[in-house]
């Protein structure tokens, strides 16, 4: 994807930020405890927090955690269903808040759109001696027949580079940190997978679906008919004709810390 399409696509959610908070699942709670382990304080910085789905988890779970996000209708939904979390605009490349001032850095979904050339030394910034930088991604878990069925059906539109558990792991082992600057050079990365689900029926499945980038950068035309087979495949599988079921995803998070002096 070049600059701009990636673009483009990053700026697609605002659109349906409404159809985004209700329908996005939110992250294995194993998962977060697992990015924040290394964490020296409670302090998070939750960064492209979107509509706070990941944001939400970590309040529940006693973080102080604190809410950037640069799309006007994405942050406005989170305020409006997290009114005691302090949410600010502003975006990876350029974080609203002292140095120093967190003691983990997550992003749910988010961090694949920032910049890293840039990002990289604001997260470093920010974050106090000894914080950890985590990214989160929920996985569709394509070892599951009618996963993968529905994964060829639906297309790149649907699942994309980081959506499966192997395509995931195969992006993330390249994960682009920036090695140059002192201040932001990064660690080795650490992986770890969660199980996780999500419970769906037919058509709020393709509702979840219908919010993806590459679904929402289609022309209408097109977009509806990919939807419809989508449609199709579900009302076809046993597994999901009929009443609610659980989508099975695993939820894979990467985790870095900064490199104290020349440790790395």
């Amino acid at each position: 994807m070049d600059q701009e399409e990636r673009l483009l696509h990053a700026s697609s959610f605002g659109a349906a930020a409404g159809a985004y908070a209700a329908h996005r699942p939110n992250y294995a709670r194993a998962a977060v405890g697992w990015a924040l382990a290394p964490a020296p304080g409670p302090r998070v910085l939750d960064l492209g927090a979107g509509t706070g789905k990941l944001t939400a988890t970590l309040a529940a779970a006693g973080a102080e955690v604190v809410a950037v996000e640069p799309d006007p209708e994405m942050l406005t939904a989170l305020r409006r269903s997290l009114p005691a979390v302090r949410a600010l605009p502003g975006s990876a490349e350029a974080i609203p808040l002292p140095d120093g001032s967190v003691d983990a850095v997550l992003a749910g979904n988010a961090m694949h759109w920032f910049d890293m050339a840039v990002a990289g030394p604001e997260i470093a910034r920010v974050l106090s001696p000894g914080g950890v930088l985590a990214g989160l991604w929920n996985l569709m878990d394509d070892r599951v027949d009618w996963v993968a069925g529905l994964a060829r059906i639906g297309g790149s539109a649907v699942v994309g580079p980081r959506d499966t558990p192997s395509s995931w792991r195969a992006e993330t082992a390249e994960a682009h940190l920036p090695k140059t600057a002192a201040a932001a050079r990064f660690g080795s990365p650490e992986r770890a997978e969660f199980p996780h689900g999500q419970l769906r029926t037919a058509d709020s499945l393709v509702a979840t679906l219908a919010t993806r980038a590459g679904l929402l950068v289609m022309p209408d035309e097109e977009r509806n008919a990919t939807l419809g087979r989508i449609r199709a495949f579900l009302a076809s599988r046993p597994e999901t004709a009929r009443g609610e079921f659980t989508l099975p995803l695993l939820t894979g998070v990467l985790r870095v810390r900064p490199c104290a002096g020349d440790s790395c």
